[in-house]
C-alpha cells in the first residue's frame, strides 16, 4: 500500500534479455530500446548499467522490486508471445513458477501470436491447463517469423475473432492488447486504437486491457473510454513520465479525464517493472496533482483521493470481477508479508535482488 491505498500494479517483466535468447534480428533492437527506456526513465540511482541490464532476470527480482523495494500488494504477469526471442521474452515457465510461489499474489496472462491460427489456438489450451485458468490473454499486433514482421488487427473476423472466442469458451474475461508504443521499425496503423472498436461491439462481455494506454493517440483513448464500457487504459510506460516527463504525464492524464469524467474508472496502474523500477514513479503518483489551469481551463475533474484509489487497485478488480478486499486478506501473512516485516523503511532499490552490489 501507499498512504493507505492498495496498489495493483497491472503489469511487470522477468525479461529474458540474454543474448542467447534472441531469436531474430528485431531482438536486438527490442533490447536495446528496452535498455534505453531503463535510462530515460529513471535518475541516476535507479539506472543500471547496460551490461547488467540486458540479462535473464528471475522472477525474485521482479519480485522484490515490486514488493519491498515498493509498495505494490498485488500485480499482473503476462506470458509475452514476441516470437523474436526464442520464449517470447516472458515464457510461460515463469508463469507456472509465480503460480506455485505466489499464487494469491499474482494476476497471469497467457499470451500467443493470433496470426499462428490454430497452432495459436492449441497453446492457448496448454497455456490455459499449466497456468490453471489464466486471468486473461495477452497479445501483441505484430508476428514476428523469422527476418519478417507481420501485422494484424483487432476487428479481423479471420485473424483475431476466433481467438477471442476461444478465451471467452475457456473462462478468459480480460483480452491484453499492446498498443501505442511501436516495437521498432514497423508500421504504426496496427499500434493505432481504432480497431478496437469493433472488438469491443463484437464481444460485449470481454474486457479489452490496452496496455501503453496513453502514450499516443490520446483523444482516441480518452473517446473510447467514454464510448465502451469494456475498454480499459493500462499505464505502463506512460507511468513513466511521472519520473522524468512530469508535464508530459499530466497532458496526457488531463486529455483523458478532460473528454469524460468516465476516464478515472476505466485506468489501471501499471509500470512494466523492471523495465523500469516501479518505486519512483508510484510515489510521485501518490502525490500528484493537476495544476489549477488544467482543472479550470480544460475542465479536468480533480485527480483526488477517491479517483487514485481508483486507478491504483479498484479499476483492475472491477475489470476482472474481484473482490479486492478478498485478495487483500488472502496474501496476509505470505512469504512476501513476513519478509516486508523484516524492514523499519523500504529498502534501497535493488538492494533486494541479485544486483545487491549495484546499489547506489
Amino acid at each position: 500500500m501507499i498512504d493507505g491505498m492498495p496498489v495493483v500494479d497491472a503489469i511487470v517483466h522477468p525479461y529474458n534479455l540474454s543474448p542467447e535468447n534472441e531469436k531474430t534480428p528485431h531482438a536486438r533492437y527490442i533490447t536495446r530500446m528496452l535498455s534505453g527506456a531503463n535510462h530515460q526513465a529513471l535518475g541516476p540511482r535507479y539506472s543500471i548499467p547496460q551490461e547488467k541490464y540486458e540479462r535473464d532476470w528471475p522472477m525474485e527480482d521482479v519480485v522484490a522490486m515490486t514488493f519491498l523495494e515498493s509498495h505494490a500488494d498485488l500485480a499482473a504477469y503476462h506470458v509475452l508471445p514476441i516470437g523474436a526471442f526464442h520464449d517470447g521474452v516472458c515464457g510461460i515457465d515463469k508463469a507456472v513458477e509465480i503460480k506455485k510461489r505466489w499464487p494469491q499474489r499474482f494476476f497471469l496472462y497467457a499470451g500467443v501470436d493470433p496470426m499462428q491460427g490454430q497452432k495459436a489456438m492449441d497453446e492457448l489450451d496448454e497455456q490455459y491447463e499449466r497456468l490453471d485458468g489464466p486471468s486473461g490473454l495477452k497479445l501483441y499486433p505484430n508476428s514476428w517469423l523469422g527476418n519478417q514482421m507481420l501485422g494484424w488487427q483487432m476487428d479481423d473476423p479471420e485473424i483475431a475473432f476466433p481467438l477471442f472466442e476461444k478465451a471467452q469458451s475457456l473462462g478468459i474475461k480480460v483480452v491484453a492488447i499492446h498498443k501505442a508504443l511501436p516495437l521498432g521499425p514497423v508500421e504504426l496503423t496496427y499500434y493505432k486504437m481504432d480497431d478496437i472498436d469493433s472488438a469491443a461491439m463484437a464481444f460485449p462481455d470481454l474486457q479489452f486491457e490496452v496496455v501503453h494506454g496513453g502514450m499516443g493517440f490520446l483523444d482516441e483513448s480518452a473517446w473510447q473510454i467514454a464510448r465502451f464500457s469494456n475498454v480499459w487504459l493500462n499505464l505502463e510506460s506512460t507511468a513513466t513520465m511521472l519520473t522524468t516527463k512530469p508535464r508530459s504525464f499530466e497532458l496526457a492524464l488531463a486529455t483523458l479525464a478532460g473528454r469524460t469524467r468516465k476516464a478515472y474508472d476505466r485506468i489501471l496502474w501499471g509500470t512494466g517493472c523492471m523495465v523500469t523500477h516501479p518505486r519512483p514513479h508510484l510515489e510521485r503518483f501518490a502525490k500528484f496533482e493537476f495544476a489549477e489551469e488544467r482543472m479550470t481551463g480544460w475542465g479536468v475533474p480533480a485527480l483526488d483521493r477517491e479517483a487514485k484509489k481508483k486507478i491504483l487497485a479498484e479499476n483492475y478488480a472491477a475489470m476482472h470481477g474481484i473482490d479486492l478486499q478478498a485478495r487483500l486478506e488472502a496474501i496476509k501473512g505470505d512469504e512476501i508479508d513476513q519478509m516486508r516485516a523484516e524492514f523499519t523503511e523500504t529498502p534501497a532499490p535493488y538492494s533486494q535482488t541479485s544486483l545487491s552490489d549495484f546499489v547506489y
